[in-house]
């Protein structure tokens, strides 16, 4: 990493810039951040405000001081290792920036005051004690990426594959060494060599001989609905296997050939051509079900369901850490933070915690609706959906904020509905009215895709209102008005008196 490239780089998920000037307890917070979510880097002797390059060179006795935080500040202790970046600093001399190099770890770290960080975001956020607890029990999934394989042997590893990673990372020695001084891929046990899941799945010659269900499933079904027996319709059933590269390359390159265009006429009279899903998003829901996966679920592989107007797909594991379907957006956690690394190495991951956030910006963008999380048993669903795709796009005009102008909600006289009252038993029930509307292009995908979430993280019989939608969803003021107001519109919600003004519940029958 150069000077330039320190000080370009945006605080993340895996980077913080601290100035040299830093107490050493409060050092401790982003290292036991980063340690206990994805690891990451944290650059010292520049100023984390104005990035001003200070230096570490002349203050020995504080550098000293910051070198054992991660052993004097951090229980238990932090593996961090130390490289320095040669720099000009602020009054023209040569110096130094110190870069501590954080691995993630298997362990719940806290400082001397017995808190514990995790990294979300460019944050250091403190935990609770139930989250504490939870993060304990994540860590726990963590060990299965180093669990030995049983009767793996070294042979069962193609090197051939392993040269060409080290190769793209800048590894400079042999393909062996690699595998025995990092990560913990190969060990040695009593005389036994033992092999990491990491390492079969990762660098394997047939990983499918020691995980079978390690394999991606793609399945289209014609029409809306998954039908079984007299009714089936599923008319492609493929299977990818391999390595977890091979697997995401084949699966993400088969998936582009089912993907339908669209040419029309744009508002230049030139032809434009659309994809029934935007690119990024179609890789980045098969990327993120790889990556996150629970390996040690053995039962069953990720599948990849296409139905007419949206893609499913099912990976087998509850959502890792402390990722929730109301904050997936901007929290991350990996499950698999060897896989997730080795996968950023090959572009398919960009920056930790990045991606969910690209796939919802680049629907919008085109007008639909976000992608929804929903947790089915031990699976978790992630779905894409493009309602509109067949059909033409519904007009919106600013002055209606996004609602739809041929089909009115509203009767002039008594502003009342123009439907019928539905019942609902359920939040599918609500979710199957929402997609209705949209269908009926009564609404527009981005509005329904807010109500959904709202649904998710609100139970029936809660009380809610703008406030709490601010504060559970960080949506803003007038996001958080439009929504409600497209339910009371759908008749999915009812005001709730002596509550405070604009409070509501789901209505549910």
């Amino acid at each position: 990493m150069t000077i330039e490239e320190v000080l370009t780089f945006e605080e993340m998920q895996i980077f913080d810039r601290k100035s040299v000037n830093i107490d050493p307890k409060a050092l401790a917070i982003p290292i036991i951040a980063l340690a206990n979510a994805d690891g990451g880097t944290v650059a010292i002797g520049i100023s984390d405000k104005t990035r001003r390059i200070e230096g570490v060179d002349y203050d020995i006795r504080k550098l000293n001081e910051l070198l054992r935080v991660p052993f004097d500040f951090c229980v238990p202790t932090v593996k961090a290792e130390i490289e320095k970046v040669q720099c000009v600093d602020y009054k023209g001399r040569k110096n130094h920036v110190l870069l501590m190099h954080v691995e993630p770890s298997m362990e719940v770290h806290a400082n001397q005051a017995d808190e514990v960080f995790m990294r979300v975001g460019d944050k250091s956020r403190k935990l609770t004690f139930e989250e504490r607890m939870q993060l304990m029990y994540d860590k726990g999934e963590r060990f299965f990426e180093d669990k030995p394989v049983p009767e793996a042997v070294i042979e069962d590893v193609d090197l051939g594959v392993v040269k060409n990673y080290i190769d793209k990372i800048g590894y400079s020695k042999t393909p062996m060494e690699y595998l025995r001084e990092n990560k913990g891929f190969v060990k040695e046990k009593n005389g036994v060599i033992q092999i990491s899941s990491a390492a079969i799945l990762l660098f394997g010659k047939n990983p499918q001989l020691h995980f079978p269900r390690a394999r991606i499933r793609f399945i289209r079904y014609e029409g809306t609905e998954e039908r079984v027996g007299a009714e089936m319709n599923v008319i492609k059933d493929v299977i990818f296997e391999g390595t977890i590269l091979k697997m995401v390359t084949d699966a993400i390159a088969y998936l582009d050939t089912q993907i339908k265009e669209k040419t029309y006429l744009g508002q230049d009279g030139r032809f434009v051509t659309e994809e029934e899903y935007p690119k990024f998003v179609r890789q980045e829901i098969i990327v993120n079900a790889v990556t996150h996966r629970d390996y040690s679920i053995r039962g069953t592989d990720i599948q990849i369901k296409m139905f007419d107007g949206r893609i499913v797909v099912e990976s087998p594991g509850k959502l890792p850490g402390l990722v929730k379907t109301n904050n997936i957006r901007h929290t991350h956690f990996s499950r698999n933070p060897k896989i997730a690394e080795f996968l950023k190495a090959y572009s398919f991951v960009k920056e930790y915690g990045e991606g969910v956030d690209r796939m919802w910006k680049e629907l919008e963008a085109i007008g639909l609706q976000g992608p929804e999380y929903r947790i089915n048993a031990f699976m978790l669903q992630a779905i894409i959906r493009n309602n509109d795709f067949l059909e033409r796009k519904p007009r919106f005009e600013k002055e209606n904020h996004g609602l739809v102008i041929e089909k009115p909600w509203f009767e002039k006289e008594n502003h009342g509905l123009v439907m019928e009252k539905p019942r609902f038993e359920s939040k599918e029930s609500l979710f199957q009215i929402i997609d209705n509307a949209v269908c009926r292009k009564e609404l527009t995908p981005i509005i329904a895709g807010n109500m959904k979430r709202i649904i998710e993280v609100f139970d029936l019989n809660q009380i809610f209102g703008r406030k709490e939608i601010k504060e559970e969803l960080g949506y803003g003021d007038y996001k958080a008005g439009k929504a409600i107001e497209a339910m009371q519109l759908l008749n999915i919600v009812i005001p709730v008196e002596g509550k405070g003004k604009g409070k509501y519940i789901i209505k549910a029958m």
